[in-house]
């Protein structure tokens, strides 16, 4: 199994740069490819702003990227929760932070948005302190 960085995947996904595409393609057909949290989190950042992705653009190649079967991340049902919440509108990041902290009772933060949007998601409640 090998792991790659973020620009691999954003080759892979957009095809904006012919070479690194095809390179990219090679290593996703002769290899089980390990995706980083980080990484993730740095791809949707990516999609986002430097690709004009909307949120919906962004869970559909995720869920085609996750879903090939030598592609491997930390924790599918994690990833799969952010991308749900994500898809309903609460922005990746805070859906992924949100997602890791499930097995604490709270999560703070000073974002009302992410306050109002969050209520009733998961089992962590979100709230100002």
């Amino acid at each position: 199994m090998i792991a790659v960085d973020t620009n691999v995947l954003v080759r892979f996904l957009t095809c904006d740069e012919k070479q690194q595409f095809k390179k990219a393609f090679a290593l996703f057909e002769a290899h089980d490819i390990f995706i980083p949290d980080t990484v993730i989190l740095e791809l949707e950042w990516v999609l986002r702003y430097a690709y004009s992705f909307t949120p919906d653009e962004i869970s559909n190649a995720f869920h085609k990227l996750f879903g090939l079967s030598n592609v491997h991340v930390t924790n599918p049902a994690l990833i799969a929760l952010a991308i749900q919440w994500h898809t309903h509108g609460l922005d990746f990041a805070d859906a992924f932070h949100l997602a890791l902290s499930q097995q604490y009772g709270q999560f703070f933060t000073f974002d009302s948005k992410l306050v109002r949007k969050a209520k009733n998601l998961g089992t962590c409640s979100v709230s100002s302190p």
